[in-house]
């Protein structure tokens, strides 16, 4: 079975890059409110089969990676204003270091990304998935470096193009529409790439890390942060699949890789591996002065300014947004479907945080790796071609 075709021709609802409101946001889709419904309606249809048995996936898992770049396309139409209303414009988690609020962390997490690429004034890099550009406009402040994000979903860049603007960084940034599987880039063209929880959108991350590797020049690196499942990951516990598989569905994801397929992957399309460390880790060095990468989510009840600001993304905060866009669709204020694409982010939340608290899971598997600067030194990097077969 297949749906290919239904998803191709689908209409993209009406929104405006230039609101600032969430419910002003909610209030454009609701004048086009049937290519709004039919667009959540194609993202859940994907993983109706799964929901029925979890045991037996593979079916799926090849229809949605064939579909890859449409699904996501269709995911990051639904949920960008979800995700700056209640997270902020860098659609990532981070290391959360007990002294540092929220915001500080998310902003360190992205500069720890430039020192390790040493970005600097006059280098050209790309962000790949830039979302609505929250990190990019980070890294262009603090290195002095030109950013360029590429993104296939014309709202977020339409997004990132008018905050750039909005924000004076138009000189150091900018937003291209574009498909990271094929980039519209010259070969050896860029002095540096990063990507933040957003390769694991592709298709395969043989064809993104390929494509990256194309168009770096020789002897220039690439830094991620990458979702992974960790060795605590069981596929054949019922109950491990079904909490790794609502992480998919909440997220997006066709299929997420493991730490080893990941490391895999990047060597077979060329790099030469660095470095790497899951900054998730428990049991990491820097682990006892963190608080758990999922605690925004999972919540902590305590009466200081920090845990109020982050409020909507607690249980509590979501809980609330969940029934105040229940009673807008029912009022007709927002679009129908509204409260589905809620209840899928709460799905996401919920799975993360599970996934979180018994490690099965990490966000923030960091690795740097280098383009050889000969070809020589590189005998797998001119072999790569996009993988499209199923199974890893």
């Amino acid at each position: 079975m297949t749906r290919t075709a239904a998803v191709a021709t689908l209409p993209t609802p009406v929104q405006d890059p230039e609101l600032s409101s969430f419910l002003l946001r909610l209030r454009k889709k609701n004048t086009d409110v049937t290519s709004h419904k039919d667009t959540v309606d194609s993202y859940t249809n994907y993983w109706d089969s799964d929901r029925k048995n979890i045991k037996d996936t593979e079916d799926s898992v090849a229809e949605r990676r064939s579909n890859s770049d449409k699904l996501t396309n269709h995911f990051y139409d639904l949920v960008t204003d979800f995700y700056e209303y209640g997270w902020g414009t860098s659609f990532h988690f981070a290391r959360m270091f007990r002294d540092q609020s929220f915001k500080q962390s998310v902003a360190q997490h992205e500069d720890f990304l430039a020192l390790k690429l040493g970005l600097k004034p006059g280098m050209e890099c790309i962000d790949v998935g830039c979302g609505v550009g929250g990190p990019l406009r980070e890294i262009a402040k603090f290195s002095g470096a030109f950013v360029t994000g590429l993104n296939n979903n014309s709202y977020q860049v339409d997004r990132c193009r008018h905050l750039a603007n909005e924000l004076g960084l138009s000189s150091l940034c900018k937003a291209v529409k574009g498909d990271f599987q094929n980039m519209p880039f010259p070969s050896n063209s860029l002095d540096a790439a990063y990507a933040i929880e957003a390769t694991c959108h592709a298709a395969r991350l043989e064809n993104v890390y390929g494509e990256i590797f194309r168009v770096l020049k020789p002897g220039a690196q690439f830094a991620c942060y990458e979702w992974l499942t960790t060795d605590k990951y069981d596929d054949k516990d019922p109950v491990q699949k079904r909490i790794i598989h609502d992480v998919e569905e909440g997220n997006s994801i066709a299929k997420l890789y493991s730490i080893p397929e990941c490391l895999a992957a990047l060597r077979s399309v060329g790099f030469e591996v660095i470095e790497y460390n899951d900054f998730a880790d428990p049991n990491s060095p820097l682990a006892d002065a963190q608080e758990p990468w999922y605690l925004p989510l999972q919540g902590k009840f305590t009466f200081n300014m920090e845990q109020l600001h982050r409020w909507r993304m607690t249980p509590l905060g979501r809980w609330m947004t969940d029934k105040m866009v229940f009673s807008l669709e029912t009022l007709r204020l927002a679009p129908p479907g509204t409260r589905k694409v809620s209840s899928l982010l709460n799905l996401a939340a919920d799975a993360l945080v599970k996934s979180g608290e018994q490690h099965l899971f990490t966000p923030m598997f960091f690795f740097l790796v280098r383009k050889p600067a000969t070809a020589s030194a590189a005998p797998a990097a001119a072999g790569y071609s996009r993988i499209d077969a199923v199974g890893h």
